[in-house]
């Protein structure tokens, strides 16, 4: 198709305006209902967690449980370590390069 002929083909199509029928609307409805799925059954009454037993439960359970835990004492180890084995005091070479990096010529 050349760019005309493409032209006037999406010019027909911006003026066709018809509307689906109600009967198609009811169709496309009654289809979609059937794929929902039926709704969960209520529940009368939900059971509520024990309550945490002793300070460290409690903390953990206020943390977001073992999981968390586990992921903050990674963090902390890995941190400590990083305290332990810093990187050692920079030469003079990186320096003199920020040095000269950070003057205005003139």
């Amino acid at each position: 198709m050349t760019d005309s002929e493409l032209d006037t083909l999406f010019a027909a199509a911006r003026t066709d305006r018809t509307e689906p029928s109600a009967a198609f609307l009811d169709r496309v409805m009654d289809d979609a209902m059937a794929a929902c799925p039926a709704p969960a059954p209520e529940r009368s009454a939900r059971r509520s967690r024990p309550a945490p037993r002793g300070v460290l439960a409690g903390l953990v359970a206020a943390l977001g449980g073992w999981p968390a835990m586990g992921g903050l004492a990674t963090a902390g180890l890995f941190g400590l370590w990083i305290g332990y084995a810093a990187p050692g005091p920079l030469t003079p070479t990186p320096l003199n390069f920020w040095a000269a990096a950070m003057t205005w010529p003139t």
